[in-house]
């Protein structure tokens, strides 16, 4: 089973951390049931903006109180190079599958 560290951006502007083993059920719950986070019921809706992934529940916990100790500034950068990584990825599959043709 897989862990996922996650970030959420709130209606409000602000992030929050958390991990789970299921996170498009875990952003619905943040969004509509009772069984979201009471820091984020108030706060809905919050969209996903950071995720990694890990092999065991510990090392996403670790992650995730790690996170919770950056600032929000060391926080946006987290997210950023996330995306600016994601983003090469999937150019990289794509210069290979253009080769491929």
């Amino acid at each position: 089973m897989l862990y996922t560290t996650y970030i959420v951006r709130c209606v409000d502007g602000t992030l929050y951390a958390g991990i789970t083993v299921d996170v498009a059920r875990r952003i619905r719950e943040h969004n509509a049931a009772v069984t979201g986070a009471k820091y984020t019921r108030s706060r809905r809706p919050v969209v996903l903006v950071y995720s990694k992934r890990f092999r065991n529940r510990s090392r996403a916990l670790q992650e995730e109180a790690r996170i919770k100790t950056l600032s929000r500034q060391q926080k946006i950068l987290l997210i950023n190079s996330n995306r600016n990584m994601k983003f090469r990825a999937a150019s990289s599959r794509s210069r290979l599958s253009r080769k491929e043709e």
